[in-house]
């Protein structure tokens, strides 16, 4: 720490976040600091060099963002290691420093993920694909033309506690909203068949069940999940036949179902017939909780993707349905599209079979940590709930702000994102809170910029915000 605190004094730059950061990577070139050796925690350093540990957290971040360091959730930042010439292609173009934008204007809406050179392995796979017999592409794809992608797949999810399964056990989707269409197609029965949805949830569930006529009830939850209790009385008073939750995740409010609880809804979903959908597409890292296709055999259904995690271009989702009812699956993608078109069954197999895609998904995520971060750290204080494997924040607006003129004020200055309106059905009741998405697309200079306005909005609020 010596070292640094004589390397900071000796810096010229006149912002003080530079001048740490400066002496860091002067410290890295002259040896003193090694590979993977830590660096001092924030505030000891703070302390030091008798700056504030928001200096040296912005310094930290400059480095993490330009990959002279690197951040572990629990264990402290560390200096990367040198790029070796035998490192994977991909990984040696990202030395070249993808492009991001600097812009003013940041979409906090939806993810976007960083570009990490997954177009440039998209583009390698199709051109490996132009290299296949023409005979494949001049017919519509067989039954099994998708055993490869499928093998891929199952390979993919082989962390998952998905119980017994096999390639014929996983459908191929146009993504995973497309694969929550097919599961209803396949069960949903009767003039007006019942859906229900968690009481903040996915806004495609809802649209799902609205294009095939279905109507739709929500189910209240605390903080464990879905109250078990009230989904077993709803589920009987309205014949439901298809719960749709994101237990893993929970999408808006990133609560996690516990353990017992998923086994307490398996219970009520045992006794009721109730069929149980779990989208698992927005958790970055591997959830180590059952899913309800290995609590619920004959009931449980898993529908994910690689939009989150990868890329969302190429709209590849699978969905892994109980043993009993997948010919019934395949029959509604066969009757519906007549299966995923040739070239993205190949581009999937190929794909998810490149060890340097796990290489770069690795690299996404804990590159989408360090915007993670940065966003709980500019929103630090207030009601927040996130995960440094989870793409977006929830953030709870103190009492008496209205969610929805805090997202226009947001949006006058440059930052657009969700307000809880957008998860509830039309008739049920919205929490003052916003989702704030992570963007990883634009340079981390601008997504910090965006999260401090919105932050000066949280200090400051105007009239028109108030209650």
């Amino acid at each position: 720490m010596n070292t640094i605190q004589a390397l900071y004094d000796a810096q010229t730059a006149k912002a003080k976040y530079q001048a740490v950061a400066g002496a860091i990577r002067q410290a890295i070139a002259d040896g003193v600091l090694s590979e993977n050796e830590k660096l001092p925690p924030v505030r000891e350093l703070a302390w030091s060099l008798q700056i504030t540990p928001g200096t040296v957290a912005r310094a930290y971040t400059v480095l993490t963002d330009d990959g002279t360091v690197f951040a572990e959730v629990g264990r402290g930042t560390f200096v990367a290691p040198l790029v070796l010439d035998d490192a994977p292609a991909w990984n040696k173009k990202k030395t070249r420093e993808y492009a991001r934008q600097d812009t003013d204007i940041v979409s906090l809406y939806s993810p976007k993920l960083p570009n990490l050179g997954q177009a440039d392995l998209i583009h390698d796979s199709f051109a490996t694909m132009a290299k296949r017999p023409d005979s494949e592409f001049l017919a519509y794809p067989g039954r099994d033309a998708a055993l490869g992608a499928q093998r891929a797949a199952l390979r993919w999810l082989s962390s998952m506690e998905l119980g017994a399964v096999n390639e014929r056990d996983l459908v191929l989707s146009h993504g995973a909203q497309n694969g929550v269409l097919m599961i209803m197609q396949a069960i949903l029965a009767g003039a007006a068949p019942v859906v229900l949805v968690e009481e903040l949830s996915y806004p495609g569930f809802r649209r799902a069940a609205q294009l095939l006529r279905a109507i739709v009830v929500p189910v209240p939850m605390d903080d464990h999940g879905i109250v078990p209790e009230t989904l077993e009385e709803l589920t009987k008073k309205h014949g439901a036949q298809i719960l749709c939750t994101c237990p893993s995740v929970h999408n808006p409010t990133v609560r996690i179902t516990s353990d017992q609880r998923r086994r307490d809804i398996a219970a009520v979903a045992k006794r009721t017939g109730l069929h149980v959908i779990e989208d698992e597409s927005y958790r970055l890292s591997v959830s180590d909780a059952p899913t309800y296709r290995s609590l619920l055999p004959d009931q449980g259904w898993f529908v994910t993707s690689i939009s989150k995690s990868f890329s969302p271009s190429l709209r590849v989702g699978f969905v892994v349905a109980p043993k009993a009812h997948r010919d019934a699956l395949r029959r509604t993608g066969e009757r519906g599209f007549f299966g995923l078109a040739v070239p993205l069954i190949h581009a999937a197999e190929d794909i998810l079979s490149r060890p340097e895609t796990y290489e770069m998904m690795d690299a996404i995520r804990l590159e989408m940590r360090k915007y993670i971060h940065a966003g709980v750290n500019a929103l630090g204080g207030y009601d927040i709930t996130w995960h440094p494997d989870v793409p977006y924040i929830w953030l709870s607006l103190p009492e008496g702000w209205r969610a929805s003129a805090f997202a226009q004020a947001a949006e006058a200055q440059g930052a657009q994102l969700r307000t809880a309106e957008d998860y509830v059905p039309r008739n049920g009741f919205a929490p003052h809170a916003v989702r704030l998405a992570v963007n990883a697309s634009v340079s981390l200079n601008s997504f910090e910029n965006a999260l401090e306005r919105i932050r000066a909005l949280l200090d400051n609020p105007p009239e028109s915000l108030a209650g």
